[in-house]
């Protein structure tokens, strides 16, 4: 069936790969690489030298494709890599920053509009580390399909893949996933040792995750006293305009400005409704008053036309005066 594939198709190359038999599945697989230029929508100033490659294994990593350019070129070539949505799934794995998740909403809203951004701290930062679960994955597991942007080190060096990826459906030797001849150690493991490790972080141990825990709670209490000294201290500090927000203490913290702006945006609206339907009320007035004066005018013309004819009817042929 790979003796079938094209080598090309449209724009892109395709590279098969060669990933070897693993335990849970002893047969040799074939996956399909698709690659091309780089050529993005909106240019940026490495274009020339990058090549796009799509339908990247789920267990993708620098190592890896670092290892198949290596193969398919030898050293020097390969810069970096950029794979899909990589910050987005660095996110996932390590969940968003522990002051947002480690503080109640009015403390957070409170903290966010009064507050102005400092630098963390060393001592913050580990407290950080400290409240942040473990995560149970060695490395990403990208997305089924995904993309990736794979920086080379020259224009040369992406006319030499290309030339390499055609020279390879020639040869039938195709380069190995996982990277052929290098020392095990410098690669990232594959299939059941990496499945294995992700079952053992599964399962952290009890007294880290009671550490972990206890940070956590430490951290969102010490916001949440933030919180409340900021609020008090509101409740008897005058805001630009001078006026004072009145509240009644305890967990219930003054409305922030933008709390502030949106209710006096509803109110404007409110009002603006309010005069456009007024508006509309007097317009629909004016044509009636318009529609009356206009009947009344014919009317009295009707009146004059009659007239004016028993006039010519009694006298005759009616001559006006000079």
């Amino acid at each position: 069936m790979a003796s079938n594939i094209p080598s090309t198709i449209g724009e892109f190359s395709v590279l098969p790969v060669s990933i070897p038999p693993l335990p849970s599945f002893p047969k040799n697989v074939v996956h399909y690489l698709y690659v091309r230029r780089h050529a993005p929508k909106i240019p940026t100033p490495t274009d020339s030298r990058s090549l796009f490659v799509t339908n990247v294994p789920v267990d993708s990593t620098e190592a890896h494709l670092r290892a198949l350019v290596t193969s398919l070129v030898g050293t020097g070539r390969f810069e970096k890599v950029t794979f899909e949505d990589e910050s987005k799934q660095e996110h996932s794995l390590e969940g968003k920053s522990i002051i947002d998740a480690a503080q109640p909403v009015h403390a957070a809203r409170l903290l966010q509009a009064h507050i102005k951004k400092r630098k963390r701290d060393d001592e913050e930062a580990q407290e950080e580390a400290a409240a942040r679960l473990p995560s149970t994955w060695t490395r990403p597991l990208r997305r089924s399909g995904s993309t990736a942007v794979v920086l080379l080190a020259d224009e040369k060096s992406v006319e030499q893949v290309l030339k390499a990826i055609a020279k390879v459906h020639k040869t039938k030797k195709y380069p190995v996933w996982g990277g052929d001849g290098l020392p095990d150690s410098k690669m990232p493991p594959l299939g059941p040792v990496w499945l294995k490790s992700h079952n053992r972080l599964s399962f952290p141990d009890p007294s880290m995750l009671q550490a972990s825990v206890d940070a956590f709670s430490t951290l969102f209490a010490r916001r949440e006293q933030e919180a409340a000294e900021i609020a008090k201290r509101l409740r008897n500090e005058p805001d630009e305009d001078g006026f004072v927000t009145v509240t009644r203490g305890g967990r219930n913290a003054p409305a922030s400005r933008t709390e502030a702006e949106e209710a006096k945006r509803r109110m404007l609206e409110k009002e603006n409704k309010k005069k456009e339907e007024l508006a509309n009320f007097y317009r629909f007035q004016l044509r009636e008053r318009k529609k009356a004066e206009a009947a009344e005018l014919l009317k009295r013309f009707d009146e004059d036309r009659k007239k004016l004819e028993e006039l010519r009817a009694k006298k005759g042929k009616f001559v006006p005066e000079a």
